[in-house]
């Protein structure tokens, strides 16, 4: 009898350590979003961090930022967009290593040839990213979002510190090649084409040990049937090299509207919060980039309200944003 009631204790005592466990791994599951403007928001994120510090109960729980990304203005190893931003790098990588968030320069360029890898702004702000990234021999928290792979090869060569980012402006729609590019030793993260979102196929059947390597487009606002998107990015290529060519004309649907948050909702490749939390996340991806490098302060702080942060204290993060006088939201 004595027996019988110690196994019986022993099963209830074993239960609920699993459901101990299982409740402390629900606990310990984040969602990391990637957010974009490095340079161009740098007066945006000198306000914001302070309020997501010490308001953290403002936030959902389950979300952190994972990196920051852009790149200055004039820099020929730019890519994905024609960059503003013009803040000091010294301040944005300082900024960024107070708050332990990683810092990532967008160098997606497609048309980099190997005398532009010379470049002295481009190398210049890669030792800075290793110098801010790396305290007391640790491995740097910083990276480098790339296209090209003359320009992979080197910064791998010349810049071991900083990790690796396969940039969506490689518009990789195929799942073949999407998962040739996973398997690169050399990428720590890969951002698929947009249109592969809504293929849970293929987001069911990947294997475990690659979907933390998976970071999500999720806000694109391009037509979902667009055919010339690297077209557009080679466009955007070109004028940080300074070579003359004629614009590209986007041909899709809307383009004339420009970005509208509403209208990249109704997008089939939008990854909205709900969806975050009830499919992806219980599938093991963690990883989320918002876009948006070119679309303004108030625009950037929508995107924060909608996918940072609990309804009910959306109107407190408004009020501390709107308040700061240095700030210019519109």
């Amino acid at each position: 009898m004595d027996m019988l009631v110690a196994c019986f204790f022993g099963i209830l005592s074993y239960s609920f350590l699993i459901r101990k466990k299982k409740m402390e791994n629900k606990e310990n599951e984040k969602v990391y979003y990637h957010l974009p403007g490095l340079f161009e928001f740098y007066d945006f994120y000198r306000a914001f961090l302070p309020v997501f510090k010490e308001h953290r109960e403002y936030f959902y729980d389950w979300c952190e930022i994972g990196s920051v990304y852009g790149a200055p203005a004039d820099c020929i190893w730019g890519g994905g967009r024609v960059e503003l931003g013009d803040a000091d790098s010294h301040k944005v990588f300082s900024l960024m290593r107070k708050y332990g968030i990683s810092a990532r320069l967008t160098f997606s360029n497609s048309l980099l040839e190997e005398r532009h890898l010379s470049d002295s702004v481009g190398n210049s702000l890669c030792k800075e990213l290793v110098k801010y990234g790396t305290q007391d021999g640790e491995k740097s928290r910083n990276g480098v979002i790339v296209h090209s792979e003359l320009l992979t090869a080197y910064l791998k060569e010349k810049y071991p510190e900083l990790y690796l980012v396969s940039s969506t402006t490689k518009v990789l729609t195929d799942p073949n090649l999407f998962m040739e590019e996973l398997k690169r030793e050399e990428i720590r993260f890969v951002v698929p084409d947009f249109r592969l979102n809504p293929d849970m196929d293929l987001w069911e059947n990947l294997p475990v040990e690659y979907r933390d390597k998976v970071e999500f487009l999720c806000n694109e606002c391009c037509w979902f049937g667009c055919k010339d998107r690297k077209a557009c990015y080679e466009d955007v290529s070109r004028k940080n090299l300074g070579i003359p060519a004629p614009d590209h004309i986007c041909k899709s649907p809307g383009a004339k509207e420009g970005y509208r948050f509403s209208l990249a909702m109704e997008n089939p490749g939008f990854i909205g919060v709900e969806d975050i939390k009830s499919k992806f996340l219980t599938m093991g991806y963690k990883n989320f980039k918002i876009e948006g490098r070119g679309l303004g302060n108030a625009m950037l702080l929508e995107f924060i309200l909608y996918y940072m942060t609990k309804p009910a204290f959306q109107i407190h993060v408004r009020e501390q944003m709107y308040l700061d006088s240095m700030l210019d939201l519109f």
